[in-house]
């Protein structure tokens, strides 16, 4: 049950960021361009996306790697459809921690050092 309902939450997230690119959110090309400044900020401490991105890591690592929990070449389609279920998780993930990461920034940007921030 644990496994579906994550899987559950990563294809809401990736229905919500795609809908919200739909409504003007952040484009794909801004979304993918975020990605080094969220990376540099994590790493500098400034994000708390260090997790996040630990396991999108994790999943894009198991997509590419020849190792698979399912093997593609005895059970055909079911090996497939681990890896499916992969991508479309860590582009649901992607998406929703670029636009989350956006608004950071954003929200940042409009701080002024020494102020109290509302």
């Amino acid at each position: 049950m644990g496994k579906t309902l994550k899987r559950s939450a990563a294809f809401a997230a990736l229905a919500r960021a795609l809908a919200a690119g739909a409504r003007g959110g952040p484009s794909l090309g801004a979304r993918l361009a975020a990605l080094p400044r969220m990376m540099r900020a994590t790493g500098r401490g400034e994000y708390d996306g260090g997790l996040r991105l630990a396991l999108m890591a994790g999943a894009a690592a198991y997509v590419v790697s020849p190792i698979d929990l399912l093997p593609e070449i005895p059970l055909a389609i079911f090996g497939l459809a681990d890896d499916a279920v992969m991508v479309t998780w860590l582009a649901g993930s992607v998406l929703a921690e670029t636009e989350r990461f956006l608004e950071w920034e954003a929200r940042r940007s409009s701080v002024i050092p020494g102020q109290v921030a509302p």
